[in-house]
């Protein structure tokens, strides 16, 4: 049961951690209107991935893998929304204040909606996530030692959403920290996200230009 939770909650970082456009939410958000915008940006991703893991388990992500010009629907929505995310990052870096401590809840609605169309969630759950809700067991080695691991319980699951939930916390409350040590970091943040939004945007049109 252990190994399950540490299982799960590897892969939810695993999901969270690496940069990306759902990042450049949560660090823009953090930076421009405080922690708690941060946290709630997050938390919007994360409930985006309660929405996929429900399509999953009802078997939708089989359907959507088959279906190309659906992903290139979802991908151009996807980089239009970037798009314009990364103009409100723009807008944020030139009337930058300090970011006071609060939230009116459009972090948490931008990141949900663009997380429902980001296509790198989106292989996720139709590879890793799939392979996390099927009933099984998988053997993981570490060198010398090797334990099993059941798949498609309930703590692999809580483990998965642990982990997210422990990135969405401590990467704000990172940024936040580093923010009040460094004079106009907070401004390069949102500038940095602006950026990422806008490359990530146009690549997903792109793409989605060569599926549709």
């Amino acid at each position: 049961m252990l190994g399950a939770a540490v299982a799960g909650l590897l892969l939810g970082l695993s999901l969270a951690a690496p940069p990306g456009p759902m990042n450049a939410v949560i660090a823009e958000e953090s930076v421009a209107r405080g922690f708690r915008s941060g946290v709630s940006a997050g938390l919007g991703a994360m409930s985006a991935d309660a929405c996929f893991l429900g399509l999953a388990w009802v078997g939708a992500a089989t359907v959507l893998r088959d279906a190309p010009r659906l992903q290139g629907a979802i991908l151009g929505i996807g980089g239009l929304l970037l798009l314009a995310f990364a103009f409100d990052a723009v807008r944020d870096v030139r009337g930058f204040t300090d970011g006071s401590d609060s939230t009116d809840g459009r972090g948490f609605t931008k990141a949900f909606v663009l997380a429902l169309t980001n296509p790198f969630q989106l292989l996720w759950w139709l590879t890793v996530g799939v392979a996390l809700l099927d009933p099984g067991r998988v053997t993981v080695e570490f060198g010398p030692l090797a334990t099993t691991i059941a798949t498609g319980t309930p703590v692999i699951v809580l483990g998965f959403f642990a982990g997210i939930g422990l990135w969405i916390t401590a990467f704000p409350l990172a940024l936040i920290g580093i923010g009040r040590r460094i004079d106009g970091f907070a401004p390069l943040v949102a500038a940095a996200s602006a950026l990422v939004l806008a490359g990530f945007g146009l690549t997903f049109l792109y793409r989605a230009a060569g599926l549709l």
